[in-house]
């Protein structure tokens, strides 16, 4: 958080909502796509960030290069090896929510190295440990009231 010099959200692409709770009848308000540019102090490094929330099963981080635009990496998820097994997986388990399918070799894999971690204490390499997990909360709770107040 004390790196972030500025964040400015993209009004044209994002969205934020406020909704009742079927249950509770309370008014809950989150982004259901949000795009921002993060510049940070000193160096002055950017990162672009979008997503969307109801776009699908699907997840793509693309990295380009600042001064050219010119891509540089792709990564998405789930690959074809997964979307194959789907409908397997649906036919196993029947009525679980969609994204649970094409990330069911995530969870598998990480639950295989928590759990080989417990019982020999080896790394659980590529697994978030609580102070990334908490640094990573400090940056949503951060950028959460300035992202909403620029989409008002």
């Amino acid at each position: 958080v004390d790196s972030i010099d500025t964040v400015v959200a993209d009004k044209e692409y994002s969205s934020c909502q406020t909704l009742k709770g079927p249950s509770s009848g309370k008014d809950f308000t989150d982004f259901d796509k949000l795009k921002f540019k993060i510049t940070t102090k000193g160096g002055g490094a950017e990162v672009n960030v979008a997503a969307d929330r109801c776009g699908g099963d699907d997840s793509v981080g693309i990295v380009t290069d600042a001064a050219s635009g010119k891509e540089l990496a792709r990564y998405s998820m789930p690959d074809a090896e997964t979307v194959a097994n789907i409908p397997t997986l649906k036919a196993k388990t029947g009525d679980a929510m969609p994204y649970f399918f094409a990330q069911d070799p995530d969870y598998l894999k990480l639950k295989q190295l928590v759990t080989q971690h417990l019982i020999d204490g080896s790394p659980a390499e590529g697994v978030a440990t609580i102070e990334i997990a908490i640094e990573t909360l400090k940056i949503a709770e951060h950028l959460t009231p300035i992202l909403q107040d620029q989409l008002k």
